[in-house]
């Protein structure tokens, strides 16, 4: 009984350690390597018209990401935070190009890319799979 029980307080050790080393360094997001966003800061941000476009996020995504202003444009109410701050920082390294987006995160920090994704994120989803389509 002893030896199992030992084995089992091993076992459960070394998955927390492996689930640690996972971890993000503190502060950071889990992924992106962003600063750890804020929505209130996010919300305020996303009103904040851009130098190179005159336009904001909510301008073209709706105040809550969840009514594009065309229906080519995604919405991003709901989006996984991880997944927003990768593309905004692919649109402003170049790595992701769209005439609008790349213009738009050129001049944001990371702390600002970080929370305009977790403000996107705290809103209500409206993303949806192709289930069901064909």
């Amino acid at each position: 009984m002893t030896t199992s029980r030992s084995l089992l307080f091993v076992s459960v050790l070394a998955a927390a350690t492996a689930l640690m080393a996972c971890a993000p360094a503190d502060g950071e997001s889990s992924s992106a390597g962003l600063p750890k966003g804020r929505v209130d800061a996010g919300a305020l941000q996303s009103s904040v018209k851009g130098e190179a476009t005159g336009q904001s996020c909510v301008d073209c995504h709706g105040a809550d990401g969840n009514q594009p202003l065309d229906p080519t444009y995604p919405k991003i109410g709901g989006q996984y935070e991880d997944y927003l701050g990768h593309a905004l920082q692919q649109y402003r390294s170049g790595q992701r190009d769209h005439l609008l987006m790349s213009n738009q995160a050129q001049g944001l920090t990371d702390q600002q890319i970080a929370d305009l994704a977790a403000f996107f994120a705290s809103q209500p989803s409206q993303l949806s799979d192709l289930s069901g389509v064909y």
